[in-house]
């Protein structure tokens, strides 16, 4: 049996990768995470990503064990340009622009985070401790989703672009590019896309990349030579973990749209739910652990959350780290073993316990804001303040959320996720609002509104400008506002509250997005603005707390439970056949060749026994891999649990790395040579459990 060490069920109050067992399940974090970089030191991992518009930006999380991370440091604290669009002034903005793609490296003593900062070219962030204080260099120069390699040769080498890849000498100081040595290392029409990741191993150049024409994938190509010529392969392509694309929101064509602008001009169509698009996992690096193994870090567009981070081992094949696990190259499991940090202390290792990277709740009682927050644009510093206990936002005018200025942020976090925040108004005058949103494309709100004497309660939602007033009567000028996200399912809607115990929805449950205007999914908003266009009062905020009813997963594998299984394809309960083959069979069927005990074997590992006594093996590797049953319990099948949550799982035989399934169309008996899951988790390779 395996036993979940005392208190750490405690802390799965937010997402964690970590089962508690010595396995990890994808996604690293439930929340946007864009452009992964890693890097290792030591015993020490560092992951860099793209943090947009949002201040403090270029942000840093810190591992021991690839699976647990912790947020301890931003390279910058707001961006050092004058212009008004990096601080949403006069109608300008920087929205899915600032911070792109960064790339971390570790050489002469100290860190370098390299990034482009749009309109202002190659940026480099430096410092001899990874929590700063970082100095800044303007490199200017048109490079963007840029690598960097310091190489054995004391040369620097950016290698960027998009289809045709160049490579470009930097020089030592951080002062710039060497703009005369700029080349084409990869041309045009090799399938190769962008993104880039260069590392030198064993003397051989390679360049990890990603694709997106017309379908994404993750390429590899590799050179004796950083100038080339290179050969390229594909390393991993249609994994989805069985998620299917985002819906994406649409501007028409020929429309012109402008931040916070009507939002009925917006489409969030419905999606191809069988399509990969980008939900695949793509874009990232690879890192070899303290043991030698490697692995790779990849994004994945993820539904109204964004883009988030995934871990897949690696296995080298003929030169080649290609994704994946023997017998099933190109696929990645969603559940599988933790890396191997035993050689690190005890000491050490006790920073690998399950653990979350964000303390995501806030009763604003410190001196400064919590490292998950974030400034939609540069703060003015002067409009707001850490008071008695909350969070004072003195407002400014605004015609909309999209353009209110100190804005306070934070992702949101799935599966799913509860927001509540403490709202005092005394202090707010005619023409301010304040509440709690969703800063998306489209965004949303629920919030205070001061119109003369007259305060309102009133829900807004950009997709269809509907606003939904109520009057606000309380004998207090304290309100309770909540934002409930199913984020898997895209869709979410508002709640408030005059005693903090009994709540009411306010407005409809609205479908969410992901969209490529401001390159962000869902984020949490604490905002106050004057509509009026003047200066108004303040608003103040107490309390936010986010709870994750899905965070704790020790109960989602059900050991030494009697449990049906039904495919997810046909809707049609698994049965031990008599003749010794697995098979569907009618619903209605309630006979004991129904009904499977799953026995743990340790690490996430289980066998499945049948009512009858027989158990789940494979005869062989045969033509169509056929699932057997057999008396004999040497000889069960040994699968990873993969939990898809809601009771959904797949089975991967440690065997081949393969999973079980059925094809929802031959008839054919159940096998064992499915690669994974279908975007939409209807290939036959995907169950539901009920006891």
């Amino acid at each position: 049996m395996c036993m979940i060490p005392l208190g750490l069920k405690a802390q799965w109050k937010s997402w964690t990768a970590d089962n508690g067992n010595g396995t990890f399940t994808n996604p690293l974090f439930y929340d946007e995470f864009s452009d992964p970089d890693i890097l290792r030191v030591g015993d020490d991992y560092y992951l860099a990503g793209t943090t947009m518009h949002t201040v403090p930006g270029l942000v840093i999380l810190h591992s021991k064990d690839l699976v647990n991370w912790e947020n301890i440091s931003y390279c910058f604290d707001r961006f050092d340009f004058p212009d008004d669009a990096f601080s949403l002034k006069n109608h300008q903005e920087i929205y899915g622009q600032g911070v792109w793609a960064p790339a971390i490296r570790y050489a002469n003593g100290q860190f370098y985070v390299f990034t482009n900062i749009n309109g202002k070219g190659l940026q480099c962030y430096t410092s001899k401790d990874i929590r700063g204080p970082w100095k800044h260099h303007n490199m200017q120069g048109r490079i963007y989703d840029l690598s960097v390699l310091f190489d054995d040769n004391g040369k620097i080498y950016a290698i960027h672009g998009y289809g045709e890849v160049k490579c470009t000498e930097l020089k030592a100081d951080m002062s710039g590019p060497i703009e005369e040595t700029e080349r084409t290392i990869i041309p045009e029409g090799n399938a190769v896309g962008e993104g880039h990741h260069m590392y030198k191993i064993n003397g051989m150049y390679y360049l990890i990349s990603t694709d997106y024409k017309p379908n994404g994938r993750t390429l590899c190509s590799r050179s004796k030579s950083i100038w080339g010529p290179y050969e390229t392969i594909t390393i991993t392509a249609d994994e989805t973990f069985g998620y299917h694309a985002a819906s994406l929101t649409q501007v028409p064509e020929g429309v012109k749209y402008r931040i916070g602008e009507d939002g009925t001009k917006f489409g969030i169509p419905e999606v191809d739910k069988d399509a990969t698009a980008c939900s695949n996992i793509h874009q990232g690096g690879i890192v070899e652990d303290q043991s030698g193994q490697w692995w790779a870090l990849l994004m994945m567009d993820f539904h109204s959350i964004g883009r988030t981070v995934t871990l897949a081992p690696i296995t080298w094949k003929d030169g080649w780290p290609m994704l994946g696990l023997e017998g099933n190259l190109g696929r990645a499991p969603r559940t599988w073993i933790k890396p191997d940090v035993s050689s690190i202390s005890r000491l050490t290792r006790s920073a690998s316990i399950p653990r979350a990277p964000y303390e995501r709740s806030e009763n604003f009682d410190n001196k400064v804001l919590g490292r998950v927050w974030q400034w939609n644009h540069n703060p003015d510093d002067s409009k707001w303040s850490l008071k008695n206990g909350r969070l004072r936002l003195q407002t400014m005018p605004a015609e909309q959320l999209m353009w209110a200025r100190n804005t306070l942020t934070q992702r949101v976090i799935g599966p799913t996720s509860v927001a509540t925040v403490e709202l005092y108004t005394k202090g707010m005058k005619d023409g301010d609002v304040a509440g709690l949103g969703n800063i998306n494309v489209p965004c949303s709100w629920i919030g205070i509104v001061k119109e003369g004497k007259q305060t309102i309660l009133r829900c807004f939602e950009q997709t269809t400008n509907d606003t939904i007033d109520t009057p606000f009567t309380s004998l207090t000028s304290k309100i309770y506002l909540r934002m409930v996200g199913d984020y898997d399912h895209d869709r979410a809607h508002y709640e408030y509250s005059l005693d903090g115990k009994v709540f009411k929805q306010l407005g409809r449950e609205m479908p969410l997005s992901y969209q490529l205007i401001s390159f962000q999914g869902s984020r949490y908003a604490l905002f106050a603005f004057n509509y009026k266009g003047r200066n108004g009062g303040f608003a103040e905020f107490d309390n936010f707390t986010v709870e994750e009813p899905q965070a704790d997963r020790s109960g989602n594998i059900p050991y030494g439970k009697s449990i049906r299984i039904i495919n997810l394809a046909t809707q049609k309960p698994m049965v031990a056949l008599a003749h010794g083959l697995l098979y569907d069979t009618d619903s209605t069927d309630q006979s004991a060749h129904t009904r499977f005990k799953v026995i743990d074997k340790g690490q996430g590992k289980v066998i499945l026994q049948c009512a009858d006594g027989r158990y789940l093996f494979t005869a062989g590797y045969g033509i169509a891999g056929d699932v057997r049953l057999t008396s004999d319990a040497s000889k069960a099948e040994v699968f990873m649990w993969q939990d898809y949550l809601n009771r959904e799982f797949m089975l991967m035989s440690m065997r081949n790395h393969r999973y079980i399934g059925k094809s929802p169309t031959t008839g054919s008996p159940y096998s064992m040579d499915f690669p994974g899951a279908d975007p939409a988790r209807r290939n036959g390779a995907v169950f539901r459990w009920e006891e």
